[in-house]
Formats: structure tokens, C-alpha cells, sequence
């Protein structure tokens, strides 16, 4: 069993939703217990948190919905998700609020918990109703997709911010800098005769943030980072003792911009696949703390969409069910570090330590995962539970795969299959 306070070898007894007692490894199951999940092998963890993936739901149904993206998280051993406000309606205002949520709960495979807009309808010229969607229990906020361009509105967002528990997230991309662009700014796009998308389009707007937050105090976590650069940005705003977060997505420390070389839109993606360094000085960011969380940026699109010409293609790729994987297979990391990137450390940020995340203790809420680390495996799209499958896995070897997944006690997913 791995936790935030360390490694044991236990038996875990689940009743009525919480961690009812724990047991040495080699006491025997009692007559009594309802169920027994074989964990031979494999460890016991707090249910992972995902901060940032699309469901899409309301509006793109097409692509994913809140039950098959619940669906696709409880596989890849999360207990509960951030969803992406960029669903149409947005979610800036309490009446979609509510309404992701309940549909997260009419799915009751994972805790859905939705993201608020930075802005009005994302649009970057009025703050949403902070207190609003607050009261509704919204703690994260984003326009996530498009970064708030006017630093005189984001100071203000972070100043309105200071009185409120909320996090703001930003996508960081001056969009002035990557209109048109398909790949990152570089070799490989010259010689592909691609329109790049330059790394300093992020860190442009990783430095005014931190500079904003140095000015305003307020707490700000950066979303999806992807070069070299805006993780030193990140390592220094941290030694000065800013209250600056950051995640990285799977994808940036495991694949690079020579994927594009094919034209496959599949491995298009906002921000874009970087170089060798960059994946390497994420890798780095993550090893050493500077980069708090692995999140997915689970972003499903139809078959038809990413079949579209690269120049015209959307950008995203499904994260889900492959995380744990994809990070065992390419993190030079102790097991208990990515866990915890995975786990407590996204649960702290998403303000739910008190039901996911936390220390695996008799009383505490039971939402676990149950995972083989030395499985390898390799995906199959057909088999995905994700509506969409627009993975860019295929075919690559990836260790580490969830068994058993808990939620409020309730077996969700069994040997790895969705019970619901």
C-alpha cells in the first residue's frame, strides 16, 4: 500500500464507504466480508485526481460524454476529475455547473467535479461570477483552450480571487504568436514546411502570470506545460515562494514533435509536442517537485475530426485510461513520486484532500485504486471506453495497469472492467 505517508504491507477492509480497518498482509478474509479483490502483485493507492479533462458534455456529445469519460477514468484508476469548462453552454454560470455535476453522479463512477471560466463565455472580456459559482462548490477556474490575452483582466480575475477559495489555471499561450500554427516552432517543422507554433508563445505568459501573482499574491496553477523554459520559470516563482502550481500532460514527457513527420493529426495537440529537451527538462520538473501533478488533458474528438488535414484537424488526445502507463513507462520516478503526481498531490490543488487523495487510515473515505505496476500492455482503441479514439498509443509498449477501482466503497471497476 503506498500513501503520502509512506509504504506497508496491509490488508485493506472497506464497509459503508470508508477504510474500516487494516489488516496485517497475512490475515485470512473473514467469513463475513462481502467481497475480496485480489491485489497480489499490485499496490493499494488513494484513487488518482485528474485536473483537467474534457468531457465534453453539454454540447460536443459527439465526442465524449460525462458517463463515458467517468468511464474511461475509473479504468485508468481515477476517483474523481476536473472537468473542462469549454463545453457549450460554458460552464460560467451555476445552472451548467449543476448540471455536469449531476450527471456525474447519475453516472457514479467517478466524483465530477466541474471547472468554472476565468471569463464570460470564455470570450476574455468579463470575469464570471466568482462568489457564484464558488457557493456552487466550483474551485478551480479556467478558460482552459484560450489563455486570458488581457493582463489587466487576469490581474483583476486574481485580485477578485483573493477573498474566495478558488485556484485559477491558466492556459498559457499568447495566441498572437501561434495563429495558424499546426506543430512547435522548430527543425522539424521548417523541414515539414508546417506553420510552428514558437515555445515562447507559452512562456511568455508563464513569466506575466508569475509576475501578476508576485504582484497580486494571489494562487495561480498552470496548465499543461510543455518546454523547457516554463519549467525553470516555474522552479524560480517556487524558491521565491510564489503560490504558483503547475501539471504536465502525459504526452509532453513521452512523445516528441518528430511524430508529426507522418501528418497523422492524432498527435496534434495544445500546446504542441516539443523536443527532446523539453520532454527530458519535463521529466525533470516532475522528479524534482517543481511540476506538482500529472494530468491527462483528456481531449476526445470524433474520427472525422482528426481524419480532417492536419492544418484543419482539432487538437487533443484521450488520457484517461493510459496515464498510469504511460507514466510508469517513461518517468524515471520512485513509484510512491508518481503516485503521487497522480494522487494526493492533484487532490491538494483540486481542494478534495478530504475525500480523495488522502492517507489510507481506518475512517477515511474509501475511493482507492487497486493497480499492477510490471503489467505491460498495449492499447487497443476498440476496447477503450472513451467515445472517441483518438489515442496516440497505439502500438507502444505501456507498464502499469489499474486492477480494481473504489469509489465511496462501491466497487467500480473489477479486473479491469467497469462495473456500471
Amino acid at each position: 500500500m503506498i500513501d503520502a505517508t509512506g509504504e506497508r504491507s496491509c490488508t485493506v477492509v472497506v464497509r459503508d464507504g470508508v477504510v474500516a480497518e487494516l489488516r496485517a498482509d497475512d490475515d485470512a478474509a473473514d467469513a463475513d466480508d462481502d467481497t475480496v479483490l485480489d491485489a497480489t502483485g499490485c499496490v493499494v493507492a488513494p484513487g488518482f485526481v485528474d485536473l483537467h479533462a474534457h468531457l465534453r458534455e453539454p454540447g460536443h456529445e459527439e465526442a465524449e460524454t460525462v458517463e463515458t469519460g467517468s468511464r474511461a477514468a475509473a479504468l485508468g484508476g481515477y476517483t474523481a476529475v476536473v472537468a473542462m469548462p469549454n463545453t457549450d453552454p460554458a460552464q460560467d454560470h451555476r445552472g451548467v455547473v449543476d448540471l455536469v455535476r449531476g450527471l456525474g453522479r447519475r453516472a457514479g463512477l467517478c466524483e465530477v467535479l466541474p471547472a468554472g471560466c476565468i471569463t464570460v463565455g470564455r470570450a476574455g472580456t468579463a470575469l464570471a461570477p466568482y462568489a457564484e459559482l464558488v457557493d456552487a462548490g466550483v474551485r478551480i477556474f479556467t478558460d482552459d483552450g484560450t489563455g486570458v490575452q488581457d493582463p489587466l483582466l487576469m490581474r483583476r480575475a486574481m485580485e477578485y480571487s483573493l477573498g474566495l477559495d478558488m485556484v485559477l489555471a491558466q492556459h498559457c499561450e499568447v495566441a498572437r504568436l501561434t495563429t495558424g500554427a499546426v506543430m512547435h516552432e522548430g527543425r522539424c517543422c521548417s523541414e515539414l514546411g508546417l506553420p510552428g507554433w514558437p515555445a515562447l508563445a507559452e512562456e511568455l505568459m508563464v513569466h506575466r502570470d508569475i509576475e501578476l501573482a508576485r504582484l497580486t499574491g494571489a494562487r495561480i496553477h498552470l496548465l499543461h506545460l510543455s518546454t523547457a523554459r516554463s519549467v525553470e520559470l516555474v522552479r524560480r516563482a517556487k524558491d521565491d515562494g510564489l503560490a504558483v502550481s503547475a501539471e504536465a500532460a502525459p504526452h509532453h514527457f513521452s512523445l516528441t514533435e518528430e511524430e508529426l513527420r507522418g501528418y497523422d493529426a492524432v498527435f496534434k495537440v495544445n500546446p504542441p509536442l516539443r523536443t527532446v529537451a523539453d520532454v527530458e527538462a519535463i521529466r525533470a520538473g516532475l522528479a524534482d517537485g517543481t511540476i506538482d501533478a500529472i494530468a491527462t488533458d483528456h481531449a476526445p474528438h470524433p474520427a472525422e475530426a482528426k481524419e480532417r488535414p492536419l492544418d484543419d484537424a482539432p487538437p487533443g488526445m484521450l488520457g484517461l485510461e493510459t496515464a498510469l502507463g504511460v507514466a510508469l513507462a517513461h518517468l524515471d520516478m520512485a513509484l510512491s513520486d508518481i503516485v503521487g503526481a497522480l494522487s494526493w498531490r492533484p487532490a491538494a490543488i483540486a481542494g478534495v484532500a478530504d475525500r480523495h487523495g488522502g492517507p489510507i487510515v481506518a475512517g477515511a473515505p474509501a475511493n482507492l485504486t487497486v493497480f499492477d505496476p510490471a503489467e505491460e500492455w498495449q492499447v487497443r482503441p476498440a476496447a477503450m471506453a472513451s467515445r472517441s479514439r483518438n489515442t496516440p498509443y497505439v502500438g507502444r509498449p505501456l507498464r502499469g495497469r489499474v486492477r480494481h477501482t473504489i469509489l465511496h466503497g462501491d466497487v467500480v471497476v473489477m479486473e479491469g472492467v467497469a462495473q456500471r
